[in-house]
């Protein structure tokens, strides 16, 4: 069906916004707002408008990087109330990995055909000021190909205070030592009301500005993220959408977007009640919408848009290549902090399942390094040697453990002295 059958099915403002959209447009926040009531033939013109757009942006590729997740300690000193990974220094649930134990998995992950590590953890006290430069460097020293995608913008800012030091001090150390990217998350919605509903304490708006800003000056590129779907209005994912908009029209550092729905089945704001508005995440029409409204938003500035498959599940994360995103993530390996929160998708993809919902889907999968260049295109049709490492792997679990297994490990128990 073409464009203009799906919007002869269309009146009003919606349809005024989508035919703005095609006409080379960016839209503004309030147009974003009437399109976020789109529902019927409205939200599947919606959707073929950001189908097309994709498609004349990024082409028919879809991306994939093979990659492991490293969370190094679930240990933490805020008490974020979405967050269901954290613990308290006194819990016995509580983890250090130390420095060898990183580099470990780093090495298993390369052996197994990995790219990328990304680095995340717990802002865990006693930690010495040195420790994320030297753990940089020790993953560096074993693995200098591998790409170091590491520590959202709330650990820079603690590594600040641990240093007693400036956030742009703080990376440039990184930098030198081998970092090659930070994940833009702890960005939630970048509204300074919410945050203090959600997560009081937090890394403040202007504070993570600063922080990837920062990093786009140095050369280090960021991903950004929203999460979405518990207590934000439309118009505020919005208005954080637009503050992604205008930092990238400034620095041009943003490889990609990712939404994250917000998983609500642990998390302690919904097991303590604590908020009276709170939703149990975004239902799936609203991942839909927001998908496709970020597509006409933000397709001419930040190209890239990512589907967190271990946020909606891999069979939603298809459809959403129907409906602006270009790129299904990584294969993880490990995750601690959804599955932590209650998602129940899993925490690994092999390489050949990705290929294979990428052309169940019609398209072509890409795989891709951290800063989004190609490393190897796949046929349309399957090559049967193509399969490598990590497809041959019967059980994922068991050869790389699960968060359950982790907190229970008695040799990277959390102590102080650890840390």
């Amino acid at each position: 069906m073409t464009i203009a059958r799906v919007l002869s099915e269309v009146d009003g403002a919606v349809r005024r916004v989508l035919e703005r959209c095609l006409e080379g447009n960016e839209i503004s926040v309030d147009e974003a707002v009437t399109l976020s009531s789109a529902c019927g033939p409205a939200l599947h013109a919606l959707c073929a408008v950001a189908d097309h757009l994709r498609r004349e942006q990024v082409g028919d590729g879809v991306g994939y990087v093979v990659n492991r997740n490293v969370n190094f300690t679930n240990v933490c000193v805020k008490a974020c109330r979405f967050c269901a990974f954290s613990r308290t220094r006194r819990s016995d649930e509580g983890y250090f990995l130390p420095i060898e134990e990183i580099v470990r998995r780093a090495l298993e992950a390369r052996s197994l055909g990995a790219t990328e590590v990304c680095i995340q953890a717990g802002l865990a006290p006693g930690m010495d000021a040195r420790f994320y430069v030297d753990l940089v460097r020790a993953i560096k020293a074993a693995a200098a190909d591998l790409d170091l995608h590491a520590f959202s913008p709330e650990e820079i800012k603690y590594a600040a205070g641990l240093a007693n030091t400036s956030i742009r001090y703080v990376l440039e150390e990184l930098k030198d030592a081998g970092l090659g990217s930070l994940p833009g998350t702890s960005a939630e919605i970048l509204d300074d009301a919410v945050r203090a509903r959600i997560a009081p304490g937090r890394i403040t708006t202007a504070e993570w500005i600063d922080v990837v800003t920062t990093a786009h000056a140095l050369g280090l590129p960021t991903t950004s993220t929203v999460m979405y779907g518990h207590v934000e209005t439309d118009r505020e994912r919005l208005e954080h959408l637009d503050l992604l908009r205008s930092i990238q029209r400034e620095t041009g550092g943003f490889t990609e977007l990712v939404p994250l729905s917000f998983v609500h089945e642990e998390a302690p704001m919904t097991l303590r009640q604590q908020l009276g508005d709170l939703r149990p995440g975004p239902t799936g029409n609203e991942v839909i919408r927001l998908y496709a409204i970020a597509r006409l938003m933000l397709g001419r500035t930040i190209e890239n848009l990512q589907v967190s498959w271990v946020k909606d599940g891999i069979r939603q994360a298809q459809w959403l290549l129907s409906c602006g995103a270009n790129d299904l993530g990584g294969t993880l390996i490990n995750e601690s902090i959804s599955t932590a929160a209650g998602a129940a998708h899993g925490q690994f993809q092999a390489p050949a399942a990705l290929r294979r919902f990428i052309r169940d889907a019609g398209r072509v999968p890409v795989q891709r390094n951290t800063r989004y260049q190609a490393l190897r295109t796949f046929p349309r049709e399957r090559d049967p040697d193509e399969d490598g490492p990590l497809d041959r792997i019967d059980d994922p679990d068991a050869r790389f453990g699960t968060y359950a297994a982790l907190t229970e490990d008695a040799r990277f128990k959390f102590r102080l002295d650890l840390a």
